[in-house]
């Protein structure tokens, strides 16, 4: 999609009423469904995290960008997610802190990013962190500066190709709840994208095909 079509629509989703659990659904484990609707979590003991979404022009067509995040010790190892992370003490809020955590993780300057709203937040039982992701826009062409500690490579999704459905299907995976169960993903290429970050890009896409 041309960007200027999608920079004068964009805003419109500031009318809509998130579907919040309803698109997250539609991307998760059927072991994660259940807890998804019972919401069983103690948010006093949760551990709190945002992400950017953050769309921007490439050669003036509309891209949304995704971390490729480095293989390390732990349950998020190696998976496809948006820039961000935990909440710090510097922080005034948590849109602060996804500004924050992307500039720190691939380089874009807080000033260069106009945050337009917040959706709705996602929990991630095998880590116990609450994930509040925000929707950015850039109006300029990108240049990236990976934190070569956290991640290890960059996505750059066109967005017809987020809003096509065929990039969504279904596949066996070993996850934290099973050892190898079917699994609703994207698949972005060579990268499959499912869990917490499938379930924030299916309420992105149901929004998006909303207003645009």
């Amino acid at each position: 999609m041309n960007f200027n079509l999608f920079f004068n629509a964009i805003t419109n989703v500031l009318k809509v009423e998130l579907p919040s659990i309803s698109s997250h659904v539609k991307m998760a484990p059927l072991e994660r469904v259940k807890m998804m609707e019972e919401n069983s979590y103690d948010l006093s003991s949760v551990r709190k995290a945002a992400v950017m979404m953050l769309f921007y022009p490439k050669n003036e067509v509309t891209h949304l960008v995704l971390i490729v995040r480095n293989s390390y010790p732990g349950v998020h190892s190696s998976q496809i997610a948006f820039p961000g992370g935990k909440v710090e003490e510097i922080d005034f809020d948590l849109k602060q802190t996804a500004l924050r955590e992307t500039h720190e993780e691939i380089g874009i300057h807080p000033n260069d990013i106009h945050v337009i709203r917040d959706f709705s937040s996602i929990y991630i039982p095998p880590s116990n962190f609450l994930v509040y992701p925000f929707l950015g826009i850039s109006q300029v062409e990108l240049t990236f500066t990976l934190q070569e500690e956290e991640v290890a490579g960059i996505i750059e999704l066109p967005l017809s190709a987020l809003l096509d459905d065929t990039i969504m299907s279904i596949k066996n995976l070993e996850t934290s709840y099973s050892k190898l169960i079917e699994v609703p993903v994207f698949q972005i290429e060579e990268h499959t994208v499912w869990g917490a970050t499938a379930m924030m890009l299916s309420e992105l896409k149901d929004v998006l095909k909303m207003v645009l």
